[in-house]
């Protein structure tokens, strides 16, 4: 099956048993279905995403690689599935979703066609949610109904597997697909579930006590991948 990471890095993902989602109305943000989702979790504020933010770091890839690297994977998702009917494009939160907005984009540009495409919080489906009971879980809305099409799932770094295999499953609550794909603009290896990207931007190897953050200019004010030293952040 296809592959992920989290937003920046880290574990994320669902375990053989997903969690079964306790629901309480979310209002949505977008138009299509906005999926009820347990609003009353919060984070503490000033998390690590933001302290992560202003490391340096060695950076991999800047705005006119990611450019070219999504160019290239609009292109290999079109090919791969014989054009765009039928498609959706999924972005798993936080940065998989302006992915996935920017190759829709791509695609509406080359060929006229609009791919709709949904926002997906996993949080819910993470293996290990008993040991982080202050997450924050946003609204998951969906443009369309995934029953019967292709489900292109797409984040920003592709890790351990787990992120992608929780999406798995919160898109199988949802209704069911006639296939799902995982598209990656970064994958850093360090499989611990047997799942790949269908679709790559850039492989990086990294080492486990590294982390690989990805800014994107729709949420950091810029476009950028680098590899920051664990111990520093």
């Amino acid at each position: 099956m296809p592959a992920h990471t989290p937003d920046a890095e880290p574990d994320h993902g669902a375990a053989a048993a997903s969690p079964t989602p306790c629901p309480q109305a979310a209002p949505a943000e977008a138009q299509g279905f906005p999926i009820a989702t347990r609003s009353d979790i919060t984070t503490p504020s000033g998390g690590s995403a933001a302290g992560e933010a202003g490391l340096a770091g060695r950076r991999v890839m800047d705005a006119a690689e990611i450019r070219r690297a999504l160019v290239r994977m609009f292109h290999e998702v079109l090919e791969r599935n014989r054009g765009a009917d039928g498609l959706i494009l999924v972005g798993i939160r936080t940065r998989g979703v302006p992915l996935a907005e920017r190759l829709a984009g791509h695609i509406r540009q080359s060929e006229g066609v609009t791919v709709p495409v949904g926002r997906l919080d996993i949080n819910l489906y993470r293996d290990d949610l008993s040991e982080r009971p202050r997450l924050r879980v946003r609204p998951t809305t969906m443009p369309v109904d995934v029953a019967g099409r292709t489900v292109v799932l797409v984040d920003d770094v592709l890790y351990t597997g787990r992120t992608v295999r929780a999406a798995m499953d919160a898109i199988s609550d949802l209704g069911r697909p006639l296939r799902i794909q995982a598209a990656a603009l970064v994958d850093r290896g360090h499989r611990e579930l047997p799942i790949r990207a269908d679709f790559v931007g850039k492989n990086i190897p990294t080492r486990r006590m590294e982390l690989v953050k990805v800014s994107l200019a729709e949420t950091d004010g810029i476009d950028a991948v680098a590899i920051l030293d664990r111990s520093a952040a």
